[in-house]
C-alpha cells in the first residue's frame, strides 16, 4: 500500500538553491509543499497550520507558495486528491481481485473486510492524512474541504453496500438491499470512529487495534 507524501530530503531546500544544487521544477515544488504540509499535520495536537508556518518550514516566502497554489484551501485539496485517488484505486483492486471461495460463496463479505482494513491501514501509516480524513485538520478551513471528505466516506459506504448486497443476494437474503445498507453504514461509522480516535489521541490509539475481531462481529 503506498504511503502518502512522505517528507523528502529536498522539502526544506531554499527557494533560491545554492549554486551547486539543482532548482526544483514547478511540479516538484508543488509536491514538496504537499509533502511538508502532510508532515506538519502529523504533529499531535498541532495548532492550525498557517501559510507563514508552512513557508518557514520550507524556507521560502509565502509568495513562493502562492506561485504554485492559489490558496491554502487548494493545498488541502491536493492532499484530498491524493487520498481519494489512493483509496478508490485500492477499492477497485480489492473488488476485482478477491476470488470466489472454494465453496462457491460470494466474496462480498471478504471484499468489505479488506476495504475497511485498507482504510484503517492507510490512515495509520499516514497520520497527517488521517487528520484530513476525519476533518480535524479542516477546522476553520474552507467548508468545501469538509464536504469533499464527507463525500469520500459516502462513496466508501456505497462501495461497501454494493459488495455486501451482492453477497446477501447470493445467500438468498429476503432483504439484501436493507441488510447491505445497515451493515455498510455500521462499518463506515466504525472506521470513521477509529480514525477519529487515532487523531484525537495524538496517534497513540492505533486504529488497527483488535481490528480483525471487530470486523468479524460486524461482517461475519
Amino acid at each position: 500500500m503506498p504511503d502518502a507524501f512522505a517528507p523528502s530530503a529536498d522539502a526544506a531546500d531554499s527557494e533560491h538553491q545554492s549554486a551547486g544544487r539543482k532548482r526544483p521544477k514547478p511540479g516538484e515544488r508543488r509536491v514538496q509543499i504537499l509533502q511538508t504540509l502532510a508532515s506538519m499535520l502529523e504533529q499531535p495536537g498541532g495548532e492550525r497550520i498557517t501559510t507563514a508556518a508552512l513557508a518557514a518550514r520550507l524556507e521560502v516566502s509565502e509568495a513562493a507558495l502562492y506561485r504554485h497554489f492559489a490558496s491554502k484551501a487548494q493545498m488541502f485539496e491536493g492532499l484530498i486528491d491524493f487520498i481519494e485517488g489512493t483509496v478508490f484505486s485500492l477499492i477497485t483492486q480489492i473488488v476485482e481481485r478477491e476470488p470466489q471461495a472454494a465453496d462457491g460463496s460470494h466474496p462480498g463479505g471478504r471484499q468489505a473486510t479488506r476495504i475497511a482494513t485498507m482504510l484503517v491501514q492507510f490512515a495509520e501509516k499516514n497520520p497527517g492524512m488521517a487528520r484530513v480524513m476525519v476533518g480535524d485538520a479542516l477546522v476553520l478551513e474552507n467548508e468545501r474541504l469538509q464536504q469533499r471528505m464527507n463525500q469520500l466516506f459516502d462513496k466508501v459506504e456505497a462501495a461497501l453496500k454494493q459488495c455486501l448486497r451482492d453477497s446477501a443476494t447470493a445467500q438468498a437474503s429476503a432483504t439484501p438491499t436493507v441488510d447491505a445498507q445497515v451493515r455498510a453504514a455500521a462499518v463506515t461509522a466504525f472506521v470513521a470512529g477509529r480514525l477519529q480516535r487515532y487523531a484525537r489521541s495524538g496517534f497513540k490509539r492505533l486504529p488497527s487495534e483488535h481490528l480483525e475481531p471487530a470486523l468479524q462481529v460486524m461482517l461475519g
